[in-house]
């Protein structure tokens, strides 16, 4: 990093806007994974002309170039690899319509998640993707990641929302995809390319999302089980019975015990408790009292030691309180903890707690489970002691064995956090290398020199 080009760069966003001090280029070289590469500056441009003009001056000196939003990812994603320039997006905060009309948001990539929510909210609409950390994370990555989050079992993913873009180029151009329909055939759908192509391809400078009514009436429940086997046939008896719950989430004993260890609190659930789904349905008044108790049914039938009804929204919030801390409370177990976010096709969830099980046994591992049960997609936990050489190795081994065995059940080794750097070396396992070819030739066509947010997906 020259002091011409930090001078350009200054040019372009303006002094105060351009850092390169070690404590800045270090805290943007690591995301949540806490791993990566010190940037060699950051810059924070105001809107789409200067972000097009840094992407065009990296273009033209072979610079790397990283786009961020709030840097809440678990696979390196918004890291640098290589050093050069992170882009962040932070000043791009803008909620620039809510059109109740049309049932549409036109918004910037910084706009937190759970503010765009709130906005929505207070008039009568609804954004359902909701991941965990939805106070934190932010449009724009939540699109370059597809995020998803407990409601997907019902409403989908981020995909599913978008209905356009405004992007620019890793060579400077700006494009706009997709529009303010719902319904566009014209053309390649490189709307859709984009979402979920992890910040490789374009940097998203505007969002057009689709919203819904909010739903009338909502209702959260809690089932304890005294098993993980019960409640996952729970889950299975849901599903028999045609019963889509809003959300449906599982949560181990070990996550329950970190939990309770670290809040202090012993309420979370009923003695015995081995694991408990969350669940909330949704809609008109009298269809959400009717679904609750068909949720009730199939949960007793499946042997339930307690089905909660959260009484009002103060109940709800403590029901939701033990899955908002999970994260954090793991670490009362070991410091270190790797998270994977498997997925398999939901009839295949049993199958998947099972190989967990063995690889408990058979690597000596602590391996607590949550997850949005739902739609197949488990956080699988591998516990970690910093300094214990032994157990890593059982924990790679395990880590490799949990990804074959999520492959053959017809799975993916990622359902939310995509691949960035961390789990390159897996792509080739799930994806044939006719697909990975092709992915890498629309890498080169939207990247000729290969300087977006390199050092991701692909291995090299």
């Amino acid at each position: 990093m020259t002091d011409a080009l930090l001078d350009r760069l200054r040019a372009i966003v303006g002094v105060d806007h351009v850092r390169a001090d070690q404590e800045t280029r270090e805290a943007y070289g690591v995301d949540a994974l806490k791993r990566g590469h010190p940037a060699d500056a950051v810059v924070w441009p105001a809107n789409t002309a200067e972000v097009s003009a840094v992407a065009r001056l990296c273009h033209e000196t072979r610079t790397p170039l990283v786009p961020r939003g709030a840097g809440t990812g678990y696979t390196g994603g918004a890291v640098p690899t290589q050093g050069g320039v992170v882009i962040s997006l932070a000043r791009l905060n803008r909620i620039l319509d809510i059109d109740e009309g049309n049932l549409l948001a036109v918004v910037e990539p910084h706009v937190v998640t759970g503010d765009l929510q709130d906005a929505v909210e207070a008039v009568g609409l609804f954004y359902p993707p909701d991941p965990a950390s939805l106070r934190q994370s932010v449009i724009g990555g939540n699109v370059a990641e597809c995020a998803g989050g407990p409601r997907a079992f019902k409403y989908g993913v981020t995909k599913q929302y978008v209905l356009g873009l405004e992007a620019v180029l890793p060579t400077g151009e700006i494009i706009r995809t997709g529009g303010k329909v719902v319904k566009n055939v014209v053309g390649y759908d490189l709307t859709h390319l984009l979402v979920g192509s992890e910040g490789t391809l374009a940097i998203i400078t505007t969002v057009i999302l689709r919203l819904i009514p909010r739903p009338p009436a909502q209702l959260t429940m809690r089932a304890s089980f005294p098993s993980v086997r019960h409640a996952v046939n729970a889950v299975t008896g849901l599903i028999r019975a045609r019963v889509i719950p809003a959300v449906l989430e599982l949560i181990d004993g070990e996550c329950l015990d970190a939990v309770a260890k670290n809040l202090n609190v012993r309420s979370l659930a009923p003695e015995g408790t081995a694991a408990i789904l969350l669940l909330e349905v949704d809609g008109l008044a009298e269809q959400v009292a009717a679904e609750a108790d068909r949720v009730q049914a199939a949960c007793r039938e499946a042997g339930s030691i307690e089905c909660l009804r959260a009484a009002g929204d103060a109940e709800r919030q403590e029901l939701w309180r033990v899955r908002r801390e999970i994260s954090l409370s793991l670490k009362v177990i070991t410091p270190l903890k790797v998270n994977h976010d498997v997925v398999v096709p939901k009839a295949r969830v049993p199958e998947l707690f099972e190989l967990v099980e063995r690889l408990r046994a058979r690597y000596r591992l602590r391996i607590p489970c949550f997850g949005h049960v739902g739609d197949g997609n488990i956080h699988v936990n591998i516990m970690l002691t910093p300094g214990d050489e032994d157990e890593m190795r059982r924990a790679s081994s395990a880590e490799e064995e949990l990804f074959r065995g999520v492959i053959a059940l017809e799975g993916s080794i990622s359902g939310e956090h995509g691949i960035g750097f961390s789990k390159m070396k897996y792509l080739e396992w799930e994806l044939t290398p006719e697909t990975v070819g092709v992915m890498r030739r629309v890498k080169a066509a939207f990247d000729p020199h290969g300087i977006l947010n390199p050092g991701k997906i692909f291995p090299e």
